[in-house]
């Protein structure tokens, strides 16, 4: 196919600023909608480099396709700009874990592929997390060692680094067994999700998914290539459960 400089022009404009910031503008999404000439230069620059280009709502956003891609957001750059001092790779696979089941309460742990709510608080967070933790941190040693083999994930230090954060404020706990000290990191991770455009504050402590997070979740997320497994594992106490009742 032949191209015109014009059009050659404006997709790499287009490919430069998706590369750049992540996301492009909704002039942007709309010339990249309504021309197919440019529409397929972009895609073919992303490919080129292993990401995806897609569109939410009226933005486009680019996607690295591995973990090791040169734009994928690094540990060193999480670590750096969103998570307390000091932190180290148990926060960021922490990090992880509570991302993976706060989208899990949206999508019925990952049995569905379109939301099955709009919206959770964050207590309602915190609960899904330290129940799956809990359910984890109650199995043999030498059984969590294995499967950290099987899934290459370090459940172990998941789990310290979790009862550390519940032991920082043994005074502040309520009735319920929450921490302040604990919600404190959920907040820490609910603004590194803002940051990346996946969820928004609607109020009253209540946050809903973003267009661009559903999209990577439907297209991308639940997929064993991307997930390693990961989201079976965490799912599949639950499933025994339910099986057992």
């Amino acid at each position: 196919m032949v191209y015109d400089n014009e059009q050659i022009m404006k997709a790499f404009q287009i490919y430069a600023k998706l590369s750049m910031n992540g996301i492009a503008d909704k002039e942007d999404c709309r010339t990249y909608m309504a021309d197919d000439e440019i529409r397929g230069l972009v895609d073919q620059f992303a490919e080129a480099v292993g990401c995806t280009v897609f569109t939410a709502g009226d933005k486009l956003y680019f996607l690295p396709k591995a973990q090791n891609n040169f734009f994928h957001v690094t540990n060193e750059t999480i670590k750096k700009n969103w998570l307390p001092a000091r932190a180290d790779n148990g926060d960021i696979y922490l990090l992880y874990i509570a991302i993976i089941v706060l989208f899990g309460e949206f999508y019925d742990s990952y049995q569905t592929i379109e939301c099955t709510r709009d919206f959770i608080s964050m207590d309602e967070w915190l609960d899904s997390l330290s129940e799956r933790l809990a359910v984890i941190d109650s199995m043999d040693q030498e059984e969590l060692k294995a499967y950290e083999a099987a899934y290459k994930y370090n459940w172990i230090s998941i789990i310290e680094k979790w009862n550390a954060v519940n032991d920082i404020s043994e005074s502040s706990k309520t009735q319920d067994a929450r921490t302040v000290s604990r919600l404190a990191f959920l907040n820490t991770y609910k603004n590194f999700l803002i940051g990346q455009d996946l969820i928004r504050e609607i109020g009253n402590q209540e946050i809903e998914l973003t267009e661009k997070a559903k999209i990577i979740v439907q297209k991308y997320y639940m997929e064993e290539e991307y997930n390693r497994g990961i989201l079976n594992f965490i799912y599949s106490f639950e499933n025994e459960k339910k099986g057992d009742a």
